[in-house]
C-alpha cells in the first residue's frame, strides 16, 4: 500500500475553519441531547409508573442509540474526516420533520420545535458552507485527483 493510499494518513491539512467547529458543536449538542432525553425516559420507564414499562424502556434505548451517530460525526467533525459529514447530514435531516411535528402541536412543545429546526437548519447550512467541505477535503463531482 503506498502513502497515499494509507487510511492513517490525515484526511485535511491546514486549521479548522470556525464554521466546521460550530457544525461539530451543534452536532454534538444535538447528540448529548438525544442521550440525556433517552437517560430520562429509561429511568422514569424503570422507576416511575408509566402506562407502559416496555415501550418506556424501549424508546429510551432506543434514543440512547441514536444518539451514538451525532456523537461519532461531531468526533469526526473535531478531527476534519471526510467521512462525518454524511452522519451528521443525516442526523439534521431527520431532526427537521421531528421539530416539523413539534411545531404542529398545541403545547409547550412548539417552542422545543422551534430550537430543533434552527439547530437543524444552522448546521445543515454550515455543513455546505464550501469552507467547511475544503476543510473535509471533499471534493465535487469530477473534481478527483487525477490517478496515474
Amino acid at each position: 500500500m503506498t502513502k497515499e493510499q494509507s487510511p492513517a494518513t490525515q484526511e485535511t491539512a491546514g486549521p479548522r475553519p470556525r464554521r466546521l467547529t460550530y457544525a461539530a458543536v451543534l452536532t454534538a449538542l444535538e447528540g448529548a441531547a438525544l442521550a440525556v432525553g433517552g437517560i430520562w425516559v429509561l429511568v422514569l420507564g424503570l422507576s416511575g409508573e408509566p402506562d407502559d414499562r416496555q415501550q418506556a424502556v424501549t424508546l429510551g434505548v432506543t434514543l440512547v442509540a441514536l444518539a451514538l451517530l451525532p456523537l461519532l460525526a461531531a468526533r469526526g467533525l473535531f478531527a476534519q474526516r471526510s467521512w462525518s459529514r454524511g452522519p451528521s447530514v443525516i442526523t439534521q435531516i431527520l431532526a427537521l420533520p421531528v421539530a416539523y411535528s413539534l411545531l404542529q402541536a398545541d403545547s409547550i412543545a412548539i417552542p422545543a420545535g422551534i430550537a430543533i429546526a434552527a439547530v437543524a437548519i444552522t448546521t445543515l447550512v454550515l455543513l455546505i458552507n464550501p469552507a467547511t467541505t475544503e476543510a473535509l477535503g471533499i471534493r465535487g463531482p469530477g473534481n478527483a485527483p487525477d490517478q496515474k
